[in-house]
């Protein structure tokens, strides 16, 4: 019987098989021959499993009909045939897990497959960058470019000059390799950040466990549960890596570590180059994201309280206070005066960051409804399998681990961080949180480790289909066509110098370029009376933000697909509003039609001299 009340793989807590167990089994092949038979069978199915369901995976993506999203994204417009490549690719995982044989390089080869099906596919598809925010961020890199550093008259994008390092490193490597953009490889940040990520999560579960199935398990578990999307060209997802890699090191050093240690007889404690080495990891973190050094002092504070990681945990706690305070205190300072009064707000009502959002005026589109309990139903049922994997496999309560999962807890009480709090908090307890369910479901020493493993397999694919929801399921205001990127950049070639940009929403691709020069209005998020007014009657909302613009300075109102698609799957506006938008602003005073291609119109406004 395997002992539960300690980590697997450590010695003295393997389970042998009686020797005569082993004789019978030399003594006997005849009796072992269907099972061996069997055996091989399964290696090579999971063998051609693999290539096949790639091949398949590409095959479906030839003719999907992007154009037809609604609801449901991505979802409404796979074929067939990208499901059964899914479907198929999780039975190969599976086989080759069962196989105590199966080479690491076969299962890399599976997990980096998953990872392509995943975040590859809107790449592929798509014929430029997705999603708005990504947009913002080559938006920054330029203009960092441009004035050589900090932005002046940034407005709401100044807190990108407060932590500038995600910006500046990618701006440096555009000056070095001569690029004029980073827009060609942007869009291959979420497949490729994902498949970096791989290295310290296996660092991470291998610290922890020998259990080979145990390991990869939990690593298919992570990526067919993290639906937050925070993998996109932005510096969350470059600091979470960051991130996970300092945590994984520190588990790496633990003298409980199922690694092999360099040297046994050394005390748990950082080698001096190493421990600089984290230290500016460490100060890169803080330096590009706000939120991602609290996570990390929070994690840091709870590893220092066991003792047997306290050694390693503290001078990571200390560096990383002492560097978050510093550069609040100096390069953040303007910032964090401006917010310190929303902090304040925030720790005084708790149950407002973890349900926070803007209140609509239109519906949300059906789709979306089932979608929001899709995403909590998958995020409910990780946090309860984490947690009786906490209480049923008794030895992960000594990995620290349920402290890492912990860790991002105290910040839902901090701040709502714009009503994301609690899906960051998600993502931050997600690498811990995998593993405990993997230990649940795939317990080290299993006697009959084909039949559970296989037995895991729905249990798998379920979580891949609720992934999708949650990561596909918003697509449709997410992707953008050339001709609304097209639109953008006739606004900014035309634009003088301080004319107000205007747009219902922000998913307007490139629209962001030269910030610093053009004020921008996005009307979904103005107050409630103005959003009231502008329902009611849109030629007086939008001219209660442009009016008195000028020749010299005149006023640029953008429609397009996307935003449309936006009001109609969120609901933050009635739908019928842009249309009703267009017809109206063809007729008033001031609004001349400059643009027009079909998926995108531009309106110039001057303010007409009075009768």
């Amino acid at each position: 019987m395997t002992n539960d009340a300690a980590p697997p793989g450590r010695p003295g807590h393997a389970v042998e098989k009686p020797a005569a167990t082993q004789d019978n089994t030399t003594r006997n092949p005849p009796r072992n021959r269907p099972r061996t038979r069997s055996a091989a069978a399964r290696v090579w199915a999971s063998r051609l499993i693999l290539p096949l369901s790639v091949a398949l995976w590409l095959l479906s993506l030839r003719s999907v009909p992007i154009d037809r999203m609604r609801d449901l994204g991505l979802l409404q417009v796979l074929p067939p045939l990208f499901w059964v490549a899914a479907a198929l690719l999780t039975l190969g995982f599976c086989l080759a897990l069962a196989d105590r044989r199966t080479h690491s390089a076969w299962l890399t080869g599976y997990v980096l497959a998953l990872v392509a099906l995943l975040h590859a596919t809107p790449t592929l598809l798509y014929p430029t960058l997705r999603y708005s925010w990504a947009w913002k961020h080559l938006a920054v890199i330029d203009a960092m470019i441009r004035h050589g550093g900090e932005v002046p008259n940034a407005d709401k994008f100044s807190v990108y000059n407060d932590w500038p390092g995600f910006f500046q490193l990618h701006a440096l490597f555009l000056q070095t390799t001569g690029l004029d953009s980073s827009v060609g490889y942007a869009a291959w940040t979420p497949p490729f950040a994902n498949a970096l990520l791989l290295a310290p999560l296996l660092l991470l579960y291998r610290s922890v466990t020998r259990d080979r199935r145990l390991v990869w398990g939990a690593v298919w578990i992570f990526y067919s549960c993290s639906w937050v999307g925070q993998d996109y060209f932005a510096p969350q997802s470059f600091a979470f890596l960051l991130f996970m890699t300092v945590v994984a090191l520190l588990f790496r050093q633990l003298r409980s570590s199922a690694l092999p240690r360099p040297d046994p007889r050394r005390r748990d404690g950082w080698p001096p180059g190493l421990l600089v080495v984290v230290v500016v990891i460490v100060a890169t973190i803080v330096v590009s994201h706000p939120l991602t050094p609290l996570m990390l002092i929070s994690a840091m504070a709870l590893l220092s309280l066991p003792r047997r990681s306290r050694r390693l945990a503290l001078p990571v706690l200390i560096a990383a206070v002492v560097l978050t305070a510093a550069w609040d205190a100096t390069v953040a300072r303007s910032y964090i005066s401006v917010n310190i009064s929303n902090l304040i707000d925030s720790l005084t009502e708790p149950d407002k960051n973890v349900s926070s959002g803007l209140a609509a005026l239109g519906d949300a589109a059906p789709g979306q409804i089932l979608l929001s309990w899709v995403d909590r139903g998958l995020s409910a049922a990780v946090a309860v399998l984490a947690l009786a994997g906490l209480l049923v496999r008794r030895w992960t309560r000594r990995t620290g681990l349920p402290l890492l999962a912990a860790a991002p807890l105290p910040l839902l009480a901090v701040n709502a961080y714009g009503g994301e709090m609690l899906f960051r908090a998600y993502l931050f307890a997600l690498p811990a949180a995998a593993f405990l369910v993997a230990a649940l479901v795939l317990p080290p020493g299993d006697r009959r480790p084909v039949a559970r493993t296989l037995a895991v397999y729905p249990l798998l694919l379920t979580m891949f289909g609720a992934l999708v929801f949650g990561y596909y399921g918003k697509e449709a205001l997410n992707q953008y066509t050339l001709k609304e990127v097209a639109a953008a950049r006739y606004v900014i070639e035309h634009a003088p110098p301080g004319s107000t940009l205007v747009t219902l929403t922000e998913d307007v691709p490139d629209l962001d370029v030269d910030y610093e020069k053009h004020p921008r209005v996005k009307l979904a998020y103005q107050e409630k009376d103005e959003l009231r007014e502008l329902v009611r009657d849109p030629v007086e909302g939008v001219e209660g933000f442009v009016f008195g613009a000028t020749e010299e300075h005149p006023a640029y109102i953008v429609l397009s697909r996307a935003q449309d698609m936006n009001l109609y799957v969120t609901g933050a506006l009635p739908a019928d509003l842009p249309e009703r938008m267009q017809s109206a602003l063809s007729d008033a005073p001031g609004f001349t039609k400059v643009y027009d291609n079909g998926d995108a119109i531009v309106y110039r406004y001057v303010t007409p001299p009075p009768d």
